[in-house]
């Protein structure tokens, strides 16, 4: 895969050794930082970084639950595209859709239902972001 710049929504990432496990494939754990690098993007692409957003408003991120589906394996220096989009807003949560993709093959499938906290605690997403996750694609 010879792209200089992922398409809209995606994130490319490269697999590096400590990525993988003896068998030189990706370890299972390292899919999640690459997921959650995805949705940290996803966010950013629309003007909302996770430390601004913690600073401003006290609001911070944490995942609540995932369902994951490990369809084939990567391999070191394997290009990989992260796509995120969103399934659902509520008052505290956001669902996420995710896949990472290596050329056309599909080789993850994840759903992700991250929570809104501060203090530790549920907590409204911040207007703004509730603005921006409601408004048409």
């Amino acid at each position: 895969m010879a792209l200089s710049h992922p398409p809209a929504g995606a994130l490319l990432v490269r697999v590096y050794y400590e990525d993988t496990d003896f068998s030189g494939r990706v370890y299972h754990a390292s899919y999640l930082r690459f997921l959650e690098r995805g949705r940290t993007e996803w966010l950013r692409e629309r003007g909302f970084a996770h430390r601004e957003l913690a600073e401003t408003s006290g609001v911070a991120f944490a995942v609540r639950s995932l369902q994951i589906e490990y369809l084939a394996a990567a391999l070191m220096d394997d290009l990989l595209r992260v796509e995120t989009s969103l399934a659902a807003a509520r008052g505290a949560s956001i669902e996420f859709r995710q896949r990472i993709l290596r050329g056309d093959s599909e080789l993850v499938t994840a759903a992700v239902l991250v929570a809104a906290i501060r203090d530790g605690r549920p907590a409204r997403i911040p207007a703004s972001l509730r603005r921006l996750l409601k408004a048409p694609s």
